[in-house]
């Protein structure tokens, strides 16, 4: 009986196997969801493991955008402003990049000056420079020079330009050049600063201050320097002020707050080209500091140049550049000086036409934005600009109008206090008013960005209301 009950269990068995190898789809069923069951349990623990443990910085992502959750934990004034300077330069997917649907994320935090990628384009190999590979070894460019590392065809272009335009008396200057206008912004901090000071220097500027001051100047937490915040509230007698002109961020015309014996001065004049205001007078200041990329729009180059009276004053900021980086790319000088000649060259040679002006280029195209965004304002109903008074320009000979690099716009609208985060929702990224001073109601928008950008910008705004 035991013998014939174990014969049939393995018949048994048989057919079953039978049955599964006779039916391969039902086996690879079974298999499939034991593994998708498998797959769901280990999703599930991970989920666990990630809520409880993401890190503090962490935030949610969405098409492209970085965004940051707007129910934000209260915090005390110290970690506000700490977060604001974190937050200084704010690099996402859509930084530097063309828009890649109508819906895409448009980026107008930053003033990268792609509009005049337009104008390069038409001029063809004008602006086109090669360098042999043998060409601009050394360190050294002009040893004669005060500041040696400083290639004398750049320095040439610059002083003519600076004729041409007559926004600034630079024959009578030193030349600095620097890795950008930041770069030498810290020179000039270094050099103002005594080094035998007890207590750092005071740096302020005027509300609202280009937002990159406070962080740049706190950056190295030096013992030489430190933000002091708004000049127009700074009480004490010695003191850095930092005066930009036009402003960034509202494109005002500005002068020192300050007035004291003992105060220092550095003026940034990044914005004083024809192509964003009038040029009313040749600036004759102590430290003059300007930029490649808003005169010429070539931001990645990364050069920058400072015209400084005071050959005390110039020897230091040399040093620190030389500390720093031991000198500046002579590649690059050596482009910007051709793209400075190319410039220069469109209004001094007869052979040129309208086509070959970068400044009446530039300022046609701000001219038409201004107009399409002031429009756009204007049907939303819920924001505002600054306005701007017109002023005879001794570059054109014509009365001319202010079109600011930047559009400095307030939400008027009712239960919106952080227009940042408003615009943020209907995916147009700006800069919120706190990184300059100012409340949450301002932003600053970009209107140096490609046709594409600003376009979608003045058909989002227009929706708004």
């Amino acid at each position: 009986m035991a013998e014939a009950s174990k014969k049939r269990a393995r018949r048994s068995k048989a057919s079953s196997d039978g049955r599964m190898l006779g039916c391969p789809s039902l086996v690879w069923g079974l298999v499939i969801l034991g593994s998708l069951a498998l797959n769901l349990v280990t999703i599930a623990l991970l989920a666990s493991i990630y809520e409880g443990n993401e890190p503090s910085g962490c935030r949610t992502q969405s098409a492209g955008l970085v965004a940051e959750d707007v129910r934000e934990p209260q915090s005390s004034a110290k970690d506000e402003e700490e977060m604001v300077s974190a937050r200084e330069i704010s690099v996402s997917s859509t930084s530097g990049s063309r828009p890649a649907s109508k819906d895409a994320v448009i980026n107008l935090d930053h003033g990268d000056p792609t509009m005049y990628e337009s104008f390069w384009r038409r001029m063809g190999r004008q602006g086109d420079i090669t360098i042999a590979g043998w060409q601009a070894m050394s360190y050294f460019s002009d040893v004669t020079n005060l500041c040696w590392f400083l290639e004398p065809d750049f320095a040439h272009e610059i002083r003519r330009l600076h004729r041409l335009v007559g926004n600034a008396v630079a024959d009578e200057c030193f030349i600095i050049v620097g890795t950008g206008s930041t770069q030498l912004f810290q020179a000039a901090l270094y050099a103002l600063s005594p080094p035998d000071t007890t207590e750092p220097l005071n740096v302020v500027s005027a509300v609202p201050y280009y937002s990159s001051y406070p962080a740049v100047t706190d950056y190295l937490r030096s013992g030489l320097y430190r933000w002091a915040g708004d000049a127009s509230t700074f009480n004490g007698d010695t003191y850095i002020e930092l005066v930009c002109s036009p402003n960034n961020p509202d494109g005002s015309i500005r002068e020192a707050a300050l007035n004291s014996k003992n105060g220092k001065t550095i003026h940034d004049l990044a914005y004083y080209w024809p192509q964003y205001t009038p040029i009313t007078h040749a600036a004759d200041h102590d430290i003059m500091l300007f930029t490649v990329s808003k005169s010429t729009g070539h931001a990645g180059t990364r050069l920058g140049w400072a015209l400084v009276r005071d050959k005390v004053i110039a020897k230091r900021m040399i040093k620190f550049i030389e500390l720093n980086t031991i000198g500046v790319s002579k590649d690059s000088q050596l482009r910007a000086a051709n793209i400075l000649k190319v410039v220069s060259d469109g209004y001094e040679l007869p052979i040129c036409g309208s086509e070959h002006r970068l400044f009446n280029y530039g300022r046609k195209l701000m001219s038409v934005r201004w107009q399409k965004l002031r429009e756009a304002v204007k049907v939303s109903g819920i924001f505002s600009l600054p306005e701007f008074q017109s002023a005879l320009c001794k570059f054109t000979g014509e009365k001319a109008e202010t079109y600011p690099a930047f559009a400095w716009l307030k939400c008027e609208k009712r239960g919106v206090d952080d227009c940042e985060s408003f615009l943020r929702n209907h995916r147009i990224l700006t800069r919120s008013g706190r990184h300059f001073g100012m409340e949450p109601k301002y932003v600053r928008i970009s209107m140096l960005d490609r046709d594409e950008t600003f376009d979608l910008l003045i058909e989002r705004l227009s929706s708004l209301h």
